[in-house]
């Protein structure tokens, strides 16, 4: 044991030191060993040069943070007060906290993809507490037993570094492994310039592995996620991203939701070609017997045709052009046509373009009219047969919308059991609006009319309508990416693609990202752009969210 008596200031600093070179070779160990997590979840690279670059930028990098956290830390510490006691006991706590911060970031990266960050740190936690729910193990609980079991392995090598430093100074063991740190510290950094410089994606991939690591790209990131096909991140670096993803086979209802207990209501869904104004709003929740239920933050920033595709088949733009080669309609469609009720689709406008075929194949009956005048009277409206009826109004400006919604609403007032009627704008005539909230109206018998103020979208439409009117109880996430509208969370995520790039949803917030990897971040009441901050937490939500459907049924196909 080292005698303490009588020992000058000097000797005090030099034995102090020097245990904490040894103190801080223990939590080398102890880091890496955490770290492992990143390995497990990152899996198996392709090639040997990838392996190595993993292996090595583990070994160094895990290193190099907890000697940083040393000489950042516990060495100025040393040199101010240099006394045993209180520099072992304040080394430990730091030590303590720096290694539950890598275990919740080891959790975080494993649940969630992303690492601990400030901005986010909140949200992060929250959404770990969540997950740990699921499994019925509390987060808090994991988290408070790894911070006793490392608060008691920080004391114990502590003490054992203390009492057998003689030992230890005599030992080789730590320049092996201070050559093996270095060696795999420029053997790393090597292998990623010139990764960096051949494209060699199998290195370039392993960027935000680890925590503090190098900055990744937006490119690389998606690319990750399968949203950027491999073969065009290495061909065309410096072009725009074409974004893919694999498409599963969508399904095919065999006997699911073909006795349905008797529909007794039609819906009707009014959509015009630009979003609707406040005042038109709340003129058609006046109208409303039942009050009526104004989505308040509804998101689309698709085109037209992409927006159709979201709104019928409740899926991210990037399915579409792969669902549609299928040639099978949309689950809801399926159902309605195994119960032999009606789908129509009636375009009004005086120039409107003839619709994608898909669409058009889609419903039983599809018609253009350039005004509402032959079908606009209480006696039509209510002599048509139950069934799903969309009424989209391509005309500048939104007057025959106004008449049609009103003469609706007044035949409505004559029928024993009034139908469902969703008011919503579809799609985008320009990129200016395709970042703002848009308004919706949902008028559901026997539904409360409090506002849905959580984050909205058309792909939640067919979920709902599969559940709440058809009474169909199949899983929403077989089908699509929306949730049932009035059972929405309130941190909600959504995301979808665009021509030009990638959006993501959350709160008040979007977060765009370009087709060359920029970051833009607007907030959806203001109208205004917030920073050009990367934002990849945000990024890999979206990512996830869009990847929904297809790894679903990847892993339980129909």
């Amino acid at each position: 044991m080292v005698s303490t008596e009588s020992t000058t200031y000097s000797k005090r600093l030099l034995q102090l030191i020097s245990w904490g070179h040894w103190f801080t070779f223990f939590n080398v160990i102890a880091a890496i060993a955490i770290s492992i997590t990143y390995l497990i979840v990152e899996g198996s690279p392709d090639g040997i040069v990838a392996t190595i670059y993993m292996l090595t930028t583990w070994i160094s990098h895990m290193a190099f943070l907890t000697f940083l956290g040393f000489v950042l830390l516990v060495f100025p510490l040393t040199l101010l007060f240099p006394r045993i006691r209180f520099i072992r006991g304040a080394a430990s706590i730091i030590f303590t906290l720096v290694l539950t911060l890598l275990v919740i970031d080891s959790i975080s990266y494993s649940q969630l993809g992303y690492h601990l960050n400030l901005d986010s740190s909140g949200k992060i936690l929250s959404l770990l507490k969540d997950q740990f729910r699921d499994y019925q193990i509390p987060f808090y609980w994991i988290v408070g037993v790894s911070l006793l079991a490392i608060l008691a392995f920080e004391l114990v090598i502590s003490n054992y570094s203390w009492k057998h430093l003689k030992q230890l100074q005599q030992k080789t063991i730590g320049r092996y492994f201070t050559l093996v740190w270095v060696t795999a510290f420029f053997i790393s950094h090597l292998t990623h310039i010139w990764a960096d410089a051949r494209l060699e994606y199998s290195v370039l991939r392993q960027d935000n592995m680890l925590p503090l690591s190098y900055p990744t790209t937006a490119k690389t990131l998606l690319t990750k996620y399968s949203l950027v096909n491999e073969e065009g991140y290495i061909n065309q670096r410096n072009q725009p991203m074409a974004f893919s993803v694999d498409v599963p086979e969508y399904p095919t209802l065999d006997n699911q939701c073909r006795d349905l207990p008797a529909v007794d209501r039609s819906v009707f869904m009014l959509l015009n070609d630009t979003p609707l104004t406040s005042k038109l709003s709340k003129r058609l929740l006046r109208r409303s017997a039942e009050g009526g239920t104004m989505v308040t933050n509804q998101v689309d920033a698709s085109t037209t045709n992409d927006a159709w595709f979201n709104l019928l088949y409740s899926l991210p733009s990037v399915y579409k052009t792969g669902i549609v080669d299928q040639q099978k309609s949309p689950v809801l469609f399926q159902v309605l046509a195994a119960n032999q009720l009606n789908t129509s689709l009636a375009i009004i406008g005086e120039d409107v373009k003839t619709l994608p075929i898909w669409l058009s194949d889609l419903f039983t009956q599809t018609h253009y009219f350039a005004d509402i005048s032959s079908f606009v009277t209480a006696k039509k409206l209510n002599n048509l047969p139950i069934g799903f009826y969309v009424f989209y109004f391509a005309e500048a400006g939104d007057y025959q919308f106004s008449l049609f919604s009103d003469a609706l609403l007044l035949a409505q007032e004559q029928k024993s059991e009034q139908d469902i009627i969703l008011v919503s704008s579809l799609g985008n005539k320009s990129n200016a609006s395709r970042f703002t909230s848009k308004p919706g109206v949902v008028m559901w018998p026997q539904r409360s009319s409090d506002a849905i103020t959580e984050l909205a979208s058309h792909m939640d439409i067919q979920p709902t309508l599969m559940k709440r009117w058809l009474n169909c109880d199949l899983d929403r996430k077989s089908y699509s990416n929306g949730r049932d509208l009035f059972d929405l969370p309130a941190d909600r995520v959504l995301a979808n693609t665009l021509e030009d790039g990638i959006v993501i949803f959350q709160k008040d917030k979007t977060v765009f990202v370009d087709d060359k990897g920029n970051f833009e971040s607007f907030s959806n009441q203001l109208d205004t752009v917030l920073s050009e901050s990367d934002d990849f937490p945000r990024l890999i939500e979206g990512v996830k969210f869009i990847n929904q459907f297809s790894e679903t049924n990847k892993s339980n196909p129909p």
